[in-house]
């Protein structure tokens, strides 16, 4: 089975190099796959409502008492914030070194700024973080969160049910049971769903990227705003082999690049879908069959993270922040970019609970240190391509998360895997 799956993880990723070959080739033709990728991701999306709340459930009935889950459920919003914020500081860091603004020119500026619809104003502020943080975790009927994919009010209410159910005993023997057999029946269906993965991952990356190159902009536009998706990539390849491979390396004492290969088959599908919701079934079963992190941790932490940890996303957004500073002549002191951190990493938490979460958040960040936003244009080119790069990183971190907040589990699975 081991031997299988590893050959999953090559067809996956000789699907992705195909398809951007493919694409890049014959961009019109590739644009045609678009219905299998729509129809593998619908899949994917599919699996998420009722596995979140199968396995949170599942999960928290494997501990026996409700009472356990103090260390982990603290350690776990103690890590989505550590890292977070890390983030956040490795984006300014790093685009403040390489100052990828600075290579932008009026004339550049114009010619990518002209071609973009306006982006509308929203009035946005840090109290409306604040405010989702806190109305995002609650809901007044379950069926709409779950139809909206709202994953934090259903994961709030798995975990009051399912503790509750703990200590009712014998009673609800039967519940209990059919929680645990549904869970087990719906990771039967996600490994079934990854034999066509290639196929779907294939059709899902060659459409998005023919549609990027047809007409005929692609590289025009990637040549200037070349150093920008640099700085961006750059960073978030420092937060993944560096922050998150110490934490990771500190706290467990596993090889960081085995623990990546082991995740390769989420990592690969995340770079694929670019959303961490509709990756979460295979990171889920990576995460258990593959890196071999213990069902309790990954039905706890995952779901959970997929949702509120958001690395990526808030690294993007600081780096975005100062670039559009830097080729606007913006200047930004130490404390503007102070309030670039803080506000990138509470809007990267709290982006589940606003709609259209990526740009609110990203004008949030932009108001919060008074730079035009309508400037957003100016990456708004690039980003369908680096939301790839940072969502691969979001599902990692939330991975070195489940591995972290593994140790503090009091499990009965320990006895046997030794």
């Amino acid at each position: 089975m081991q031997k299988k799956k590893s050959f999953l993880t090559f067809y996956i990723l000789g699907a992705i190099i195909t398809a951007i070959v493919f694409a890049l080739i014959f961009p019109e033709m590739a644009m045609k796959f678009h219905i299998g990728g729509e129809v593998f991701l619908k899949l994917l999306k599919m699996m998420v409502v009722p596995l979140v709340i199968s396995s949170v459930m599942s999960g928290i009935l494997g501990l026996g008492d409700i009472r356990k889950l103090g260390r982990p459920g603290g350690t776990a919003v103690v890590y989505y914030f550590t890292t977070t914020a890390l983030a956040v500081v490795v984006g300014l860091v790093v685009v403040n070194i390489i100052q990828p603004g600075g290579t932008v020119d009026q004339q550049t500026l114009n010619e990518i700024t002209a071609g973009t619809a306006n982006v509308s104003h929203q009035d946005a502020d840090i109290w409306t973080i604040l405010n989702n943080l806190v109305l995002m975790l609650f809901t007044d009927n379950l069926f709409d969160s779950a139809a909206n994919t709202d994953l934090l009010p259903l994961i709030i209410f798995s975990i009051i049910f399912a503790g509750m159910l703990t200590t009712m005993g014998s009673r609800v023997e039967t519940i209990t049971n059919i929680i645990v057999q549904i869970n087990d029946a719906l990771i039967s269906f996600v490994l079934l769903l990854m034999k066509v993965a290639p196929v779907g991952i294939f059709c899902l990356v060659a459409s998005r990227f023919g549609e990027a190159h047809a007409g005929g902009e692609f590289f025009n536009i990637l040549k200037q705003l070349g150093l920008y998706v640099i700085t961006v990539v750059a960073g978030l390849g420092f937060h993944a082999f560096v922050t998150l491979s110490v934490i990771l390396w500190f706290f467990t004492r596993r090889n960081p690049l085995q623990f990546m290969y082991q995740m390769s088959q989420a990592l690969l599908t995340a770079f694929s879908t670019a959303s961490s919701s509709a990756t979460l079934p295979v990171t889920m079963e990576s995460a258990v069959e593959e890196a071999q992190v213990s069902r309790q941790s990954v039905d706890f932490v995952l779901p959970l993270g997929a949702t509120i940890n958001m690395d990526g996303t808030a690294l993007y957004e600081a780096v975005a922040a100062l670039f559009i500073a830097q080729a606007i002549g913006f200047e930004m002191t130490l404390t503007a970019q102070l309030t670039v951190a803080v506000t990138a990493t509470l809007a990267a938490i709290g982006a589940a609970g606003i709609p259209e979460a990526g740009l609110v958040t990203m004008l949030i960040v932009l108001n919060a240190v008074g730079l035009p936003v309508e400037y957003i244009s100016l990456i708004l080119s690039v980003d369908w391509l680096l939301d790839r790069f940072r969502t691969t990183v979001n599902v990692f971190g939330d991975a070195v998360g489940s591995a972290v907040v593994e140790k503090t589990f009091v499990q009965k699975e320990c006895s046997q895997k030794e």
